[in-house]
């Protein structure tokens, strides 16, 4: 009886022993996390980060990176920081100014507004580049914008990039129009499509494998992988992206519900969900009210402030949504305004003038889709050269 007992003891203890080894080997490690690759690289180097709020080591209780690197001793010398900030606390678009982080005196330089691209003068006294943002899989949100200026701006200059590389919690499918030649923009930068299936460090690669940085120029560039991921793995972010991106609903439905920013709908901004909802002042758009506010570093003048707007609540949407022109489609039918549904941006937004096109000539979202598949099938084609995580 007592040799069962020992037995059965035994078993569980090696049970759980082998639960907890299982638990360990597929925890995700983002690139950051993963020191012994990248500490040995920085030795004797004169380094720049590109970070933000993001720039986080969730494996080691969210410690951010810039804190970590002095900590090991690194010649830290500056901080680039995107759209939002260094804290991730600006509106989106709204200036960010050039300052110094309180917490270590280091020099913090914009690389919003004016000053997009790191000048030769930001860049003269650093050998490394440091990227790590937590991008979101979409073709206009900016921080990949930001990479491809950093990246040029370091070939140009005989600067090595090094990705610290994240997760991309889109990264499960790809879709959406192709950007079109003559639309390049701070929202476009890429021929990619809105849901573009790479990690930033994937996307760094196809950067410079294609050839996109300026004059076909190509960087030293080195990419320090997420360790125990892979594209069909769900991920969830440990801290928002952008102010308005505040959950995972909110991240998978945006490129569905972004396009809304080309138009007079508004997206939920100046609520506390935004990109879950959509609606405008007129109650034919729908059952649902919402009344925009500022919101101090969220959305300080949102479209329609102050106005109730009648919609749809998108807040009970499956996590498992996917990129879809129904919200588009259905809003631009309930709005009866032809053309005047859309801005300026829209275009620019969409990369293209055929969608707009498309729209305004009655097409169902399935004709739509049906010119996008050659040019979903070449970029997959592409796609495949520069993955990492399969």
């Amino acid at each position: 009886m007592k040799k069962l007992i020992s037995t059965c003891f035994l078993s569980l203890l090696l049970f759980l022993t082998l639960v907890q080894s299982n638990s360990a080997w597929s925890q995700v490690l983002t690139g950051s996390e993963r020191s012994d690759l990248y500490l040995p690289l920085l030795e004797g180097k004169r380094v720049g980060i590109v970070a933000n709020q993001t720039s986080i080591m969730p494996q080691s209780e969210n410690k951010h990176v810039v804190d970590f690197l002095l900590e090991k001793g690194v010649a830290l010398k500056k901080v680039f920081v995107p759209e939002h900030g260094f804290r991730g606390t600006a509106d989106a678009g709204e200036k960010v100014d050039n300052s110094v982080d309180q917490k270590t005196g280091l020099p913090i330089v914009s690389l919003y507004g004016n000053n997009k691209k790191p000048s030769s003068s930001q860049i003269q006294d650093l050998d490394i580049l440091i990227f790590d943002l937590q991008d979101v899989g979409v073709r206009f949100f900016t921080y990949i914008s930001t990479m491809h200026y950093v990246m040029e701006a370091a070939a140009e200059n005989g600067k090595q990039v090094i990705i610290f590389d994240r997760p991309n919690p889109l990264g499960d499918y790809v879709d959406g129009p192709i950007r079109k030649e003559g639309f390049q923009s701070f929202v476009g930068m890429h021929p990619i499509p809105i849901v573009h299936g790479l990690t930033v460090g994937e996307l760094a690669q196809m950067i410079n494998g294609e050839k996109w940085l300026k004059g076909g120029l190509e960087v030293d560039l080195k990419v320090i992988p997420v360790e125990n991921w892979v594209h069909d793995q769900e991920y969830h972010l440990p801290i928002k992206p952008s102010p308005n991106l505040p959950n995972d609903l909110a991240i998978r439905l945006y490129p569905s519900t972004c396009f809304f920013e080309g138009t007079v709908v508004s997206l939920g901004r100046g609520t506390l969900f935004p990109f879950q909802v959509y609606g405008y002042p007129d109650p034919k758009f729908g059952d649902f009210t919402f009344t925009p506010i500022s919101i101090d570093g969220m959305s300080k003048n949102p479209p329609h402030q102050d106005k109730m707007c009648y919609g749809y609540d998108l807040r009970t949407q499956s996590l498992d949504h996917r990129f879809t022109l129904r919200f588009l489609l259905q809003a631009y039918h309930d709005s009866e305004m032809g053309e005047k549904f859309f801005n300026n941006y829209f275009n620019t937004l969409s990369g293209t003038d055929e969608l707009k096109k498309q729209i305004l000539e009655g097409k169902s979202e399935e004709e739509i889709r049906a010119t996008w598949k050659g040019g979903l099938e070449n970029y997959k084609e592409i796609r495949n050269k520069y993955l990492i995580y399969i």
